[in-house]
């Protein structure tokens, strides 16, 4: 596979063999023909693809009651976007429309910092990931727990994670195109019983109960642990840009209309439950909207909302399995993983990445739902650091890029920009248990290790690795871009 002839491609190259040997080989001729052949993601269904990614609706924001009650709920979820989910999706647009290529976020801390660090930006949002996506499966079983009891636990609900991972991963598999429009279905039909049951809750609402507050009373590691889960992965889309029809103009405009989508349908529904509502914070926990359903609108409701929460969680995990798959095809046509899992199957998709994706959230769905959350938020915020210093630094080394979309702020600008969301970082490292700290600090420290041991198989040709044929020096692409505007 060649890469684009245009300016902002050059240096995309930068992979392992740079630290190692010379032992590479051009991606197959068939490998190249079945990705160009692929039919190319449309903005409406990466729209939702994005939503599945960071949000998939409502369904576990109800923790965030139950920490800090209504107001900081409210609060936190028109606060959190403006200081965490906006710069992430500005950085992603400005740096996906850079590098429209697969891999994303691993290809700009490349770019910026070098392929030891690209590498180990790419284990951790995998690993991240992955962990995220461990959590549907018990997220939908939790929803369906209430109606059928014996999902609560034991072999049924071991027989139903794996039907589910099976299915869901099959998919993911026949092609990203049908997951983007499976994603507007299913994300069209988990939206719909929100909105049906605020209507339901209007005679009721009681406004000041948004007001309710008990500053005394905030569980902060299980109010920021929920709304950074909510509202991050903004990035995720970055490592399918490659698929993306026109990714240059498309990607922009997808991460503005997702953004709008997400914040809307995290906040109506909470405006209605503690509006209709009488409060008490201990009832709030994962799957009770499905019982505010049943009060307002009837039993009816709640199934139709308990539906919708099944299928969000399926549009959530077909989305971060997509994200996942593709992001090892990027690292693998860069040279940072063997050539095996840059392979594509007869319908253009990541076969081998799929794989790999399936099987860790299997070995990981036995975790419970707020250690998935504390561990991925955990990888995640140190991989979002790295982002933040490679998003500078190329702001810095390359000022003259070509960037078909750029953030209207100077480098001065972006970094105080990054000011708090940098902050919020360390706050919800800070919040870390102990447990969490050392599982989490142990697979990033597997990540140190196994960079090293890669090169020392492709050292000793083990295994092939792939290169992009065509490398050139991303310098070039400046002094083109400068000479043009001389010229």
């Amino acid at each position: 596979m060649k890469l684009r002839s245009s300016g902002y491609n050059r240096g995309l190259s930068r992979h392992m063999g740079e630290c190692g040997g010379q032992h590479y080989h051009n991606i197959s001729e068939e490998e190249s023909t079945r990705s160009k052949n692929v039919q190319k993601v449309s903005i409406v269904p990466l729209v939702f693809l994005i939503f599945y990614e960071v949000s998939g609706g409502p369904f576990g924001i109800e923790d965030s009651v139950q920490a800090a009650g209504p107001l900081l709920a409210i609060a936190g979820f028109l606060i959190f976007p403006i200081i965490w989910s906006i710069p992430e999706a500005l950085i992603t647009a400005e740096l996906g429309t850079m590098f429209p290529e697969n891999g994303g976020y691993v290809v700009w801390v490349s770019s910026a910092l070098g392929p030891f660090w690209g590498f180990q930006q790419g284990w951790m949002k995998w690993l991240s990931g992955v962990i995220d996506n461990a959590l549907y499966p018990v997220l939908f079983l939790d929803y369906l727990k209430s109606g059928i009891p014996a999902l609560g636990g034991g072999l049924p609900r071991t027989v139903a994670v794996l039907i589910l991972t099976v299915g869901l991963t099959y998919t993911n598999y026949r092609g990203l195109t049908i997951v983007g429009w499976v994603a507007v279905f299913l994300g069209v039909f988990s939206i719909l019983p929100f909105i049906v049951m605020g209507l339901v809750a209007i005679p009721r609402l009681d406004v000041s109960q948004w007001l309710v507050a008990d500053f005394s009373n905030v569980d902060w590691n299980l109010y920021l642990n929920t709304l950074f889960w909510n509202l991050n992965y903004w990035d995720s889309i970055s490592t399918l840009a490659g698929e993306v029809h026109n990714p240059k103009k498309t990607l922009p405009k997808a991460l503005l209309y997702a953004l709008i989508l997400v914040v809307v349908g995290y906040l109506f529904p909470l405006f209605t439950g503690t509006g209709a509502i009488p409060l008490d914070r201990e009832l709030w926990v994962d799957g009770y909207f499905s019982d505010i359903a049943k009060i307002l609108g009837g039993i009816w409701l709640r199934w139709w909302l308990q539906g919708a929460s099944a299928l969000s969680n399926m549009g959530m995990f077909i989305a971060e399995m997509s994200s996942d798959s593709y992001q090892l095809l990027g690292m693998a046509e860069r040279g940072m993983l063997p050539e095996f899992f840059g392979k594509r199957s007869q319908y253009g998709t990541p076969l081998i990445g799929i794989l790999f994706s399936a099987s860790g959230v299997l070995l990981l769905s036995w975790m419970s739902f707020q250690e998935i959350v504390a561990a991925e938020n955990f990888l995640y915020c140190f991989g979002m650091i790295l982002e933040f210093i490679a998003f500078i630094r190329l702001r810095m080394k390359y000022p003259t890029a070509p960037r078909p979309y750029r953030i209207p702020l100077d480098t001065l600008g972006c970094i105080l920009m990054l000011i708090p969301p940098t902050i919020l970082i360390i706050v919800v490292l800070a919040f870390a248990s102990f447990k969490i700290m050392v599982v989490s600090l142990f697979a990033m420290l597997i990540g140190f290790i196994l960079h090293p041991f890669l090169i020392y198989i492709e050292r000793n040709q083990w295994l092939r690795f792939s290169m992009i044929s065509d490398p050139s020096d991303f310098q070039g692409a400046e002094h083109e871009d400068a000479h043009s505007l001389i010229s």
